[in-house]
């Protein structure tokens, strides 16, 4: 069994040394292990210190385009190199290396085909008091509409199966970690988690600017992915909401038609009907978006199978990106 060690890198140079080091050289269950470094567009020669440090695959983005894309990059790469299993870890150093040892074994025996390492945001000293609570947050948002029940849902630190790894799309710009577990909840993966630890802080998240950043652009993807993948649900609640203020200024006009003669309060009368059709319009478009996505899915369904087509073909050709 293979298993890859992807690391995304932007200007990762002078931390990239602590986190090569502290990986693992061999795991029970596993025979080969190898490391993949996604030098997404770094000026600070992020490759050539990859190289010097043992990384086995260099695969290079010419521009800066953003931690999902090299995730997704990474992805391929390592799907193209044939890996069994692959694990996501951040260049930073915030994970404990040897830890990858126990996030794997889920997949080793079976059990699980995405494992996302729990680091116990509670625990971790540089976190302020508003950060934890909003991941905690944002986790529990998480699990709500992705039917799951990871404990920390923004850790990058990860391990997935081949097969789960051909099922990943990610559209997201910003950053896979919440949209990969929605999808892989929506498509009824094996999901598991295990308890892993992290190290002292080596520099600020290049991530986002700040906490109501973080909170605007998490909160975006996720209303996203959800609309993907239930639109009728969503658009439902929407349409519901909508229609039953409506409704309900609708009965006070009423009311006061009665009780007055019929005599003022147009504007409720106007107001409900526009709410009224504005909700009933809302889902309709909820109904014609459930609609669309069937072809996602089958879509999606089509891409998996060329995409395991596409690597039996490559198979024994030349390994993608630029060979340490």
């Amino acid at each position: 069994m293979k298993l890859i060690i992807q690391i995304p890198c932007f200007n990762e140079a002078e931390t990239l040394p602590i986190t090569l080091a502290d990986l693992p050289k061999q795991i029970d269950g596993i025979d080969t292990i190898e490391i993949l470094i996604v030098d997404d567009g770094s000026s600070d020669g992020t490759a050539e210190v990859a190289r010097q440090h043992g990384a086995h695959h260099i695969v290079r983005v010419t521009k800066n385009k953003g931690l999902a894309n090299g995730f997704m990059a990474g992805l391929d790469a390592a799907l193209r190199l044939g890996a069994d299993i692959i694990v996501n870890t951040d260049a930073d150093n915030q994970y404990c290396g040897d830890d990858i040892r126990q996030l794997v074994q889920p997949i080793v025996r079976g059990e699980a085909e995405l494992v996302v390492g729990d680091r116990n945001t509670e625990s971790i000293v540089h976190f302020s008091w508003t950060k934890k609570r909003l991941q905690s947050l944002g986790s529990w948002v998480v699990r709500q509409v992705s039917d799951t029940a990871i404990p920390d849902a923004t850790s990058g630190f990860r391990a997935l199966s081949r097969e789960a790894a051909l099922q990943m799309n990610v559209v997201s710009r910003f950053t896979y970690t919440l949209e990969t577990i929605i999808q892989a909840g929506k498509k009824n993966l094996a999901i598991a988690h295990v308890n892993v630890r992290t190290n002292e802080k080596t520099r600020e998240s290049r991530l986002f600017k700040g906490n109501w950043n973080y909170v605007k652009r998490s909160m975006a993807t996720i209303a996203r992915i959800y609309s993907m993948y239930e639109p009728l649900k969503m658009f439902s609640y929407i349409g519901a909401v909508v229609f039953g203020i409506g409704f309900l200024i609708g009965l006070r006009f009423i009311y006061f038609y009665i009780t007055s003669g019929g005599m003022g309060h147009i504007q409720s009368l106007i107001l409900a009907a526009v709410l009224l059709i504005v909700g009933f319009q809302v889902f309709i478009i909820g109904l014609l978006a459930d609609l669309i996505g069937f072809n996602r899915r089958l879509i999606e369904n089509t891409l998996y199978r060329v995409r395991k087509l596409d690597l039996k073909l490559e198979k024994g050709q030349k390994e993608p990106g630029e060979r340490a």
